[in-house]
């Protein structure tokens, strides 16, 4: 069984994957600052909830986009279970080209989403992941990542309107019953899901035009159950998109080491 995690700045989701089918996803807070014993900890009391046995684990993977998390992470992986993780990162092997500026610059989560995007429901694609961020990436016919556009996430946005004037207050992200509001709370969060979902539409078809061809539209993140009901393109709605990204490379990986193995 594999534990795959994924490292977000304000979530980390953790699963077990079991031959492709995922058994157990749980997320908690990211805290930069925790040590790996503290991380060790919060790792030891859920495998004790979910009653997962360590020893049944027989690999784990991590991908992240916070750094002093990552290597608490591993550490504290490390001693709860004697793995050593898998990093995607730099060297890994995607089955994915990457036509950007700096290829060493992609962000794994970026990564990972379009290799389940590929695996899962083929290319062309756009992958949109709602998170603190928001970000809508390209991967083209030929399974070439292409790039695409970060935004700051819906929760992020209404933050910052609270925290930047007097008299909006801090709300949830909830869709309203319509796009004119008719109080500031119901105009916060119609701008918040409505504006975003015509974001999103306006992007997608800029993305296709400048590609040249329609793409299946693949969605996931927390805040996704929010706003893509209410865009107008077909948008598929994937809440494990990730972890089955990082079962997708964890076994590319994985079947690499084997290959190589065999001829030493």
């Amino acid at each position: 069984m594999l534990l795959a995690v994924d490292v977000g700045n304000t979530n980390i989701m953790l699963g077990t994957i079991d031959n492709g089918e995922i058994v157990n996803i749980v997320r908690i807070h990211t805290e930069p600052r925790y040590t790996a014993a503290e991380y060790g900890i919060q790792l030891r009391q859920l495998l004790d909830y979910y009653e997962i046995d360590p020893d049944c684990l027989d690999d784990a993977i991590i991908c992240s986009v916070v750094p002093p998390v990552t290597e608490a992470l591993r550490e504290a992986i490390s001693h709860q279970t004697g793995l050593k993780c898998m990093l995607v990162g730099p060297g890994i092997k995607t089955g994915m080209n990457v036509r950007i500026d700096d290829p060493s610059t992609l962000a794994g989560d970026l990564v990972v989403g379009s290799v389940a995007a590929i695996a899962c429901y083929g290319a062309p694609a756009i992958v949109l992941n709602m998170g603190t961020a928001t970000t809508m990436t390209v991967v083209d016919e030929k399974e070439t990542y292409r790039g695409g556009i970060i935004v700051p996430g819906v929760e992020l946005g209404l933050q910052a309107l609270s925290a930047g004037t007097s008299l909006l207050p801090d709300i949830s992200v909830t869709p309203p019953k319509k796009v004119i509001a008719t109080n500031t709370v119901d105009a916060m969060r119609s701008g918040a899901v409505f504006a975003t979902a015509a974001m999103i539409d306006g992007v997608i078809e800029r993305m296709e035009q400048e590609l040249g061809q329609r793409c299946k539209v693949i969605a996931t993140g927390i805040l996704c159950s929010a706003v893509i009901p209410h865009c107008r393109h077909a948008v598929i709605q994937d809440d494990n998109l990730i972890l089955k990204g990082l079962w997708t490379l964890y076994e590319k990986n994985r079947k690499q080491a084997e290959r190589s193995e065999e001829r030493t």
